[in-house]
């Protein structure tokens, strides 16, 4: 017979912490409120794009956003 409690993840520890975080920020939907900023922006601007050229541009901002947060941690800006 297998251990019941063995295969239940120790939340303390340092296995699978970058899994484990990631999946909590996926499941505040993070992704889906910057997706709506940028949407709400865009209207905002009147611009009509195509949709290659919107995904290429949506991709292009969260590009920037990732950069400019991870520029923030390691300078600081942010505490952790």
């Amino acid at each position: 017979m297998k251990n019941p409690f063995g295969s239940q993840e120790d939340h303390g520890s340092y296995v699978n912490l970058r899994s484990r975080l990631f999946q909590s920020v996926q499941s505040a939907n993070i992704n889906d409120q910057i997706l709506q900023v940028i949407k709400k922006s865009l209207e905002a601007e009147k611009v009509v794009l195509s949709r290659p050229e919107r995904t290429r541009l949506f991709s292009q901002i969260v590009k920037l956003v990732s950069e400019d947060l991870a520029k923030k941690l390691e300078d600081g800006s942010i505490p952790v």
